[in-house]
């Protein structure tokens, strides 16, 4: 779709009191457009190249796309593409982090957006939608590794969306999806940068944690409800930590101490062959020290990657629940209606969750492999890594807190009472 970029680029930055169309999130930002999708084919140089283009001009990479939403497919960013993302985090911006906004994908409740690789990415934000009273739109999907949410259609009319800069110096009011959403956020990620440029990739992960709000969002069907993790931060399957709150991230970016280094941790693996059916499910555990006493030591959470190598005579009828030592309970995958691959399965899948962010990581995770089915079905786990990411030192201790009910308040409290212990 042609138009989609110019959609795209306006709610970020379409100017104010321009007297033809809706005013950019953060309308005094400027926009590169990257024209990649229009190819006769897509490469992973093409990708890659996309990724790292000026990575010391772009601040924020806004995508809008990724594998094909049937419920189907398991796809992911390529050898080029990935080390492009990475690099990206470690020395765009001049070192402080290029910041990837990722849309979690349109293919409602028949896919899991942790079957794509780009969404689901630590390096990137993953972000959902919501309808403006508050319930999910019929696109969304669910998973794990998203984020936070924006809003990106109205509740009355279904075509009514985001007003926004259309082609040929237009304005349309029926842009929607997922692909709607991530542009907002990355509006407000330039404003929270414009607040306080020296934001690292994940000062603005955490900024997004702790300021984005639960307010009235539901799911509509009252399959995912609203819970707390093990630091007190609530979380949302459909919506991650909540819609995002401009003014809430661009105060306390403003008096932001960047956060402490972060490590990467292999919590322990299991590598023996197990089998599970739908008469019998599969619970594994592996205890964890966290590293503790090496270089690598996490004390504090930011993501957790269950990297899963399974097969299954039906993989659309698998589903993984993570479960940490505080206790919460993440699906890292869900049933997929139209996924009937018996051959392939996942290979070094990393099903990754925000779910645990800010919990301490040492104790007894747990794996469980089952299957939703009517039918008989039976497969194969071969392998289980448990991947841990975050920091040493308590992520918050420098931040003065203003309102003793925020996030903030809540986690600071957690973790100053865990350091007690």
């Amino acid at each position: 779709m042609l138009s989609h970029g110019t959609r795209c680029a306006g709610e970020v930055s379409a100017a104010r009191d321009n007297n033809i169309c809706g005013v950019g999130v953060a309308y005094d930002s400027k926009v590169a457009g990257i024209r990649m999708l229009d190819q006769p084919y897509m490469t992973d140089l093409i990708e890659a190249n996309s990724m790292g283009h000026e990575p010391n001009k772009i601040d924020i990479y806004s995508a809008s796309w990724g594998p094909t939403d049937d419920g189907k497919t398991v796809d992911g960013p390529r050898n080029a593409t990935m080390r492009a993302i990475v690099k990206g985090v470690n020395e765009g911006r001049n070192g402080k982090g290029s910041i990837y906004v990722w849309a979690s994908g349109d293919g409602g409740e028949e896919d899991d957006c942790n079957c794509d690789g780009y969404a689901a990415s630590m390096w990137t934000i993953s972000i959902n939608s919501a309808i403006n009273d508050g319930q999910n739109a019929h696109y969304d999907e669910s998973c794990s590794s998203t984020l936070a949410s924006t809003f990106s259609n109205g509740a009355k009319d279904p075509n009514t969306g985001v007003a926004t800069t259309d082609l040929y110096g237009k304005c349309t009011t029926t842009h929607s999806g997922t692909s709607a959403a991530a542009p907002e956020a990355a509006g407000v990620f330039a404003l929270a940068l414009e607040a306080n440029p020296n934001l690292t990739w994940r000062d603005v992960q955490h900024l997004t944690v702790l300021t984005s709000k639960r307010n009235s969002l539901f799911d509509a069907k009252n399959r995912f409800h609203w819970t707390m993790n093990g630091v007190g931060l609530e979380f949302n399957h459909l919506f991650g930590f909540g819609v995002l709150d401009a003014g809430a991230m661009v105060a306390l970016a403003k008096q932001w101490k960047t956060v402490p280094a972060r490590y990467h941790c292999e919590g322990g693996t299991i590598k023996q062959l197990r089998q599970f059916s739908s008469q019998r499910s599969l619970v594994l555990e592996i205890k964890t020290s966290a590293c503790k006493g090496t270089e690598t030591e996490v004390r504090y959470l930011e993501h957790t990657q269950a990297v899963v190598t399974l097969n299954a005579t039906r993989r659309g009828d698998v589903e993984l629940y993570l479960t940490s030592p505080m206790n919460t309970k993440s699906m890292i995958l869900s049933k997929r209606i139209n996924d009937d691959d018996h051959k392939d399965g996942f290979v070094r899948w990393p099903f990754m969750t925000t779910h645990t962010w800010g919990e301490y990581p040492q104790g007894i995770w747990t794996l469980e492999v089952k299957f939703n089915s009517k039918t008989p079905q039976s497969g194969f786990l071969k392998e289980w890594a448990l991947m841990l990411h975050g920091t040493r030192e308590p992520p918050y201790n420098d931040l003065p807190v203003s309102d003793p009910h925020s996030k903030l308040a809540i986690v600071k409290k957690a973790h100053k009472d865990r350091n007690k212990i």
